[in-house]
This record gives structure tokens, sequence and C-alpha cells, in this order.
């Protein structure tokens, strides 16, 4: 594969190709992935029967839309049933060089086996993504994802780097605020990556910690992921005030890759870099059907790989809830762009309007000074549906009379109301009262008694 690269513009050319051109390499691929899992997969042999799929028959990309989902479910099962890492497994043992945990956070995590192969291509995707994000060859970054237990945010962030010729610092977010600024302030590494609330409380850190605005530490590009709201636009001014960088967006996920979509210099949404790589369906979550990426469509994240070998999936269902921005770029990539607006199974319905937490927290960032952008959804209801107004703490900011402090409640209860058509109770909290971000990701609900 491409070490360097492709132009000043892109790291790989099929960034730019034709949709027909990189249609044929879909297709191409996709046939050869599917021969390989009918030869080399226990668990899609069985799937394949059970559902009366003939894989000879799978020769485009439009035939996935007759195959079924995999869901996570499965592949907990599957690695329950057949450890240590389920019977989908499709590499030999000795093939098998690296193997990551997702996060777990339902139970055991998932582990997901690599080859050598498969870490290369780990490696391609997530160069096209953070390529696109603003970072080069040469530079050097701060690591700010957590780099223990496995997660794909640490070693495979790493080795990423390393393949783009980047000089990764990998401190990790569990060394905490304090030990991550005194790095920055003394290497001045100029780019930084990380989960989006987390880099906001390091920059607010970094005067009490180190003695300097964070604008001041050299940083000139930034890439956030592993949690939705890196886009929106008042954390992404946040972000980029504090720091005076660019900030851009990455998604990606543990079952199929590191990161594979990444935000260019435009900065509305994150492109689709890899069609030779991995096919992305766009899905109604409820109905399952198969939904067209054009401007303004939005629905749930399905990936098929098309070149893996240890731990291949087909059409695996992420939950990861899109809005499509555009479908061309100024930049010149030819895959269409998404921002994530939160994941399918966190959404709420609020007495039937469909609300997630992502766009509560953008109205709360936008009333600062007054509040400190700080917000949690307090879940007194079973399940993601209620009838009943949301419940909903916001920290104020620090000085406030007790007017001020009445006259904000309802100024926050009308504005998300005006905005969201959703009714809220809102309860105000000083400033620190809420957990700030470590390096985990930020649980926007809380449920009552967790």
């Amino acid at each position: 594969m491409n070490r360097t690269p492709f132009s000043e513009s892109w790291w790989s050319e099929i960034e730019g190709a034709a949709p027909a051109e990189a249609e044929r390499i879909q297709n191409e691929r996709l046939g050869e992935q599917i021969r390989y899992l009918a030869a080399r997969s226990e668990f899609y042999r069985t799937k394949f029967a059970e559902h009366g799929v003939d894989p000879a028959a799978v020769r485009t990309v439009a035939d996935l839309a007759a195959l079924p989902f995999t869901e996570k479910q499965e592949l907990r099962d599957s690695l329950s049933r057949t450890p240590p890492l389920g019977a989908h497994v499709a590499a030999a043992a000795d093939e098998i060089v690296q193997i990551q945990a997702s996060s777990g956070t339902t139970g055991s995590p998932s582990y997901v086996g690599l080859t050598r192969s498969d870490i290369d291509t780990w490696c391609e995707l997530g160069a096209r993504a953070l390529y696109a994000n603003g970072f080069r060859p040469g530079d050097r970054l701060l690591h700010g994802f957590g780099m223990s237990k496995g997660f794909v945010g640490g070693l495979p962030i790493v080795q990423i780097l390393q393949y783009m010729g980047i000089v990764d610092i990998p401190i990790g977010a569990e060394a905490g605020a304090e030990r991550l600024l005194r790095v920055q302030a003394d290497q001045r590494p100029d780019a930084l990556i990380g989960t989006p609330n987390f880099l906001i409380h390091l920059a607010e850190r970094a005067p009490e910690i180190v003695g300097q605005a964070a604008r001041d530490l050299g940083v000139r590009a930034i890439s956030v992921g592993g949690e939705p709201g890196g886009g929106l636009p008042a954390i992404r001014e946040r972000l980029e005030t504090l720091w005076d960088a660019t900030s851009r967006e990455m998604l990606g996920g543990t079952d199929i890759a590191c990161t594979y979509w990444g935000e260019c210099e435009a900065g509305d949404g994150m492109h689709f870099l890899s069609p030779d790589l991995m096919v992305a369906e766009l899905i109604d979550p409820v109905s399952g059907a198969v939904v067209a990426p054009v401007a303004g469509a939005e629905g749930e994240l399905v990936y098929t790989a098309l070149r893996r070998r240890a731990s291949p999936l087909l059409r695996f269902r992420t939950r990861d809830h899109v809005v499509v921005t555009g479908t061309d770029c100024a930049c010149g990539r030819t895959g269409y762009k998404v921002r994530c607006v939160g994941r399918t199974d966190d959404m709420l319905i609020v007495r039937g309007i469909n609300l997630f937490p992502s766009a509560i927290q953008q109205l709360i960032v936008e009333m600062r000074p007054e509040t400190t952008g700080e917000m949690r959804i307090r879940a007194n209801f079973e399940g993601h549906s209620t009838q009943r107004p949301l419940p909903l703490i916001v920290e104020h900011a620090e000085g406030l009379s007790r007017e001020r402090r009445a006259g904000l409640k309802a100024a926050i209860e009308d504005r998300v109301r005006s905005a969201l058509n959703v009714k809220t109770v809102v309860e105000l909290v000083p400033d620190g009262t809420l957990q700030r971000p470590d390096h985990g990701k930020v649980a926007l609900v809380q449920r009552i008694g967790s």
C-alpha cells in the first residue's frame, strides 16, 4: 500500500475517483471478500445457509441489500461460544499478530484479531482520515486519547501516525491534564488528537497548570473523535478559539477499523474516503431499508469490509446515526460527507419527538458565558421514551445572581422548546459540579441510579 501522500490535498488517489471507477473497484473486491468469507468463516457460512444466501450470486454492492445484517450481539455471542476470537474469525491463529478490544460498556469487550495485512489496511484507512484532518508527515503529535485497555484510540492511532511519518508522543489521556499539558509545553508538538470535550478541558486547565493559554502552546491542527460533538459549531469554535488551531472531526470504531471517515479543510462533514477498502451503506434504522446518500439524508451506517482477513464483517450495524451534509466538495474528494449526530440506540423520544443529546449540548454551549457549556440529561424513565418533560442539568457560570440564574433557567427551557420542540425542566448547578471528561467518552445521558 501507498505510505506517502498522493498529493498536497489527498493521501490516496482513490479519494478523488470518479463514482463509476469507485463502484467498479468495490464490486470486484466485494466478490473476492464474499468468496473469502464463504471459504474461511464458520460464522458466515452458517449465516449464509440460514438465510438462503448464495455467495456466488453477490456480484455488486447493490446485491448487499438482500443480505442479512451482522448485529453486535451476534458477535458477542460468537466470542462467548468460541473463544478467543469467535466463530467469525477467518484467519489461522499463526496469522494473527494483534488483538484489539472495544470499550465493553455493555459487558465484556469485543475482541478483534488483526493480521499484518489487516494492520496495513487499518493504517491506510486512518492515514486518509487524519491527512484530511490536516495532519502531515513530519508533524509531532500529542496523543490525548486513552492509551490503555487495548482501545483503538491507543496503539492503532500510534501505528497510523508512524505509517504516515508523524512523531507520536503517546502520553495518553489516563496520564491526566497536568502531565499532558506539561509535555505540550515542553515539547511543543504541532498536532493534537483526542475527544472534543477532553481537549476543551485540557485547554481550560492550561493557564492554571503551565501558566500559559493553550493558544500559546504551539498546536496547529487538532483531530477529534470518539464521541459525537466534534462537528457541532459551538464545540468546534470553542476548540479552535482555545487552541488557536484548526479542529476537524474523524469517525471510526473497533469492529471495522480505527478511523475511516475524515473531515477536510472545508469543515462541513466527514468524507467517505475508502471505496477500495470498505462499503458504507446508509439505512433506515427502523425498517433496515437502504437510504440513498444524498444531501440531507439521514440514517444508520452499515459497513462491509473489503480487505479484512482475521475478523471480517459483512453488513455490520454500527448504530452510528449520521446526516449527509453533501456529495461534492471544493477539496476534490468524491466521497459523500456526513456528520455523526449520535448513536441510534442513544436517541431519546420525548413526547413523540426524536432527540439526540448532542442537539441540546450544542444549544447549551452556545449560551456561554452564562453557562459553562456542561450539561447532562437525567433520564428518570425506563428505556428511551418518555411522555414527561426532560430533566436537564446545566452548569451556570460563577458569579451569577439569583435573579440572573432564574432568567437563565427560563431562557434555556425556552430555547430548547423553540429549537427542538421538546419541553425540559432545567436544574442549574454551580460551575464544577458535573464531572469533567477524562480518557473516557462523555455520557450526556445519566440514568437514575447509575
